[in-house]
């Protein structure tokens, strides 16, 4: 049984694909690439605790799972942002 209203489509984040070399996310029809070598945190993750992500206030990027906050305005500008500790 299909049921016959589908409900609105309220997520404006989809991860798009998954590979060894990073992620990509869709965020409100922008594409972001996350390389493992910037983003190593989710590298040993699993693709449910990756796929679960939530955008909170328009701008921000959380996955509950894995305890990871990342503002889109540090995905735009790498250079700008350490988000690695060396």
């Amino acid at each position: 049984m299909k049921p016959k209203n589908r409900g609105k489509n309220i997520s404006k984040v989809d991860v798009l694909n998954i590979s060894s070399f990073g992620i990509w996310v869709m965020v409100k029809a922008k594409e972001y690439f996350l390389p493992d070598k910037d983003f190593p945190w989710f590298k040993d993750a699993t693709l449910a605790q990756i796929q679960d992500v939530e955008l909170h206030h328009g701008f921000h990027l959380f996955w509950p799972d894995l305890d990871i906050d990342l503002d889109l305005d540090s995905l735009n500008n790498l250079e700008k942002y350490s988000l690695i500790y060396r």
